[in-house]
């Protein structure tokens, strides 16, 4: 049987030890970190604390993408998620009335409301329950021993200097995509990363209802809240009757420092339109302080890409092959697909080579560019109404005339509040079902965006002042 050593055991090395498994690998799991508590899922997640992931500690929902996923290769994981508490969100309630003939049926289109914590954990689990998957905690990989053309993976070495001899490694190092380091040491060259900025610094903080009934509906259908004109502010539902908000700033916009206060977030909270219910103290209490975090840049690493010099056996799952703006919320559901797409691959072509590898750097473009491509525009727009707020110029237009070119993201989202086949083309690229180029190819879309023809409407926005201003009132409060 044929070794597969997986260097990280967060979502993407969990998912990639949970497929490959199924395609008949002996998997070992070398994770930085010590194991997750014992207990009841809920209760262990919610006392997991995951240094070396700053992100599980902030805001996640699982797009469709990533529940089709689950139903088709873990079963079980769904299962135990939705026993722990976590809702299957139906996004259908958020569809404006009045679907045209014509749009397609909505029961792909749920959302799984759940802590990266619980989900991981749940994960952890199930693999941990397969025969031919050993999970070591306290190691990582430190390098590759390579054959001496240096085309070709032989062993992992861990950073205590062991060879763990490997047929496959897999790159589950995250945003740090460690294989570019150890490509260095072995003295293969490394292809050139794209970067575009994400322009995001976020705050997240964790509640519990009260009660059994929402307190608010989730006009996102998966959410509460919006992006709005100079901030962002969006509450997610997750397991066990706990949700988090998440507020989104500029890095770098000192006037918004208050935020990490308790009483800053809360205030910002309470003014954010379909926030503001989910807060009465008679309906949920914090479980948390306020989390922090300058999101990465938007990154596709070369190392996983075509042009990069292959070397058999070396494959980079996740992060560790591209990275996007965690506002769009789709980095679990790609992680699972890229894990279950290698899998697929390894089955279909197994044996290890150039050959294989180069299919591997082929189908990584061809998952990932699209949506590296569409968050690096995004973010690039986004960064630049959010600074003329800020600074108080004009806000962007698009170049060209009105009409020329694809339809903005603004002019979208504005149509598809009032038109049921827009709203389902753009959801369903939300949430990760289809391309942003297959969005734009839906029969009518364009058309039926240009006909729309209504700005966005921002009605209950708060004014950057008002916010500043309750700050400035909240400073030293705790909440």
């Amino acid at each position: 049987m044929p070794t597969a050593v997986i260097a990280g055991g967060g979502v993407a090395g969990l998912a990639s030890a949970l497929a490959l498994s199924g395609a008949g690998y002996r998997i070992v799991v070398l994770e930085r970190e010590a194991p997750p508590p014992a207990g009841p899922a809920t209760e262990a997640a919610g006392r997991w604390r995951r240094s070396l992931v700053p992100q599980s500690s902030h805001s996640h929902t699982l797009t469709s993408l990533g529940v089709r996923l689950l139903r088709a290769h873990a079963p079980e994981v769904l299962r135990a998620a939705l026993a722990a508490g976590a809702p299957l969100l139906d996004l259908t309630v958020a569809r404006p009335p009045g679907t045209p003939d014509g749009a397609r049926e909505g029961d792909d289109l749920v959302a799984l409301g759940c802590r990266r914590t619980t989900l991981e954990l749940l994960l952890y689990r199930a693999v941990c329950a397969v025969p031919d998957v050993t999970v070591r905690h306290g190691q990582a990989v430190g390098g590759l021993e390579l054959s001496p053309a240096g085309d070709r993976v032989r062993a992992a070495v861990t950073g205590a200097g062991e060879r763990v001899p490997a047929d496959v490694v897999v790159d589950a190092t995250g945003r740090a995509a460690l294989s570019r380091g150890w490509l260095r040491a072995a003295g293969v060259p490394v292809a050139d990363d794209r970067i575009s900025p994400s322009g995001l610094t976020g705050f997240t903080r964790f509640y519990r209802l009260l009660g059994d009934r929402w307190p608010g509906p989730l006009g996102r259908g998966n959410a509460a809240g919006d992006i709005w004109g100079h901030y962002a502010g969006v509450l997610h539902p997750g397991d066990d009757g706990t949700f988090s908000i998440a507020l989104g700033v500029l890095p770098g916009d000192r006037a918004m420092a208050e935020l990490r206060s308790e009483g800053g977030f809360t205030a910002v909270a309470r003014a954010t339109p379909g926030l503001e219910h989910w807060l009465d103290p008679e309906v949920s209490v914090p479980l948390s302080p306020v989390h922090a975090i300058t999101s990465p840049p938007n990154a596709l690493r070369g190392t996983a890409m075509p042009h990069q010099r292959p070397v058999a056996g070396l494959f980079p799952v996740g992060d560790a092959a591209c990275v996007t703006n965690p506002l769009f919320g789709r980095g679990m559901s790609l992680a699972l697909a890229h894990a279950f797409r290698l899998a697929a691959l390894l089955t279909a072509h197994e044996d290890v080579d150039i050959a294989q590898r180069r299919s591997f750097a082929r189908m990584t473009r061809e998952l990932f560019l699209p949506w590296y491509e569409q968050s690096a525009a995004a973010d690039l727009a986004r960064i630049a109404r959010w600074r003329a707020a800020i600074d108080g110029t004009a806000p962007p237009r698009s170049a060209g005339p009105p009409g020329a070119g694809p339809p903005t993201s603004e002019e979208i989202g504005a149509a598809a509040r009032q038109d049921g086949l827009v709203w389902d083309a753009l959801t369903r690229m939300l949430m990760t079902l289809t391309t942003p180029a297959e969005m734009l190819r839906t029969e009518g879309f364009t058309a039926r965006v240009r006909a729309a023809a209504v700005p966005l409407d921002r009605a209950g926005e708060p004014a950057r002042a008002d916010l500043l201003r309750l700050l400035a009132g909240a400073r030293g409060a705790s909440v």
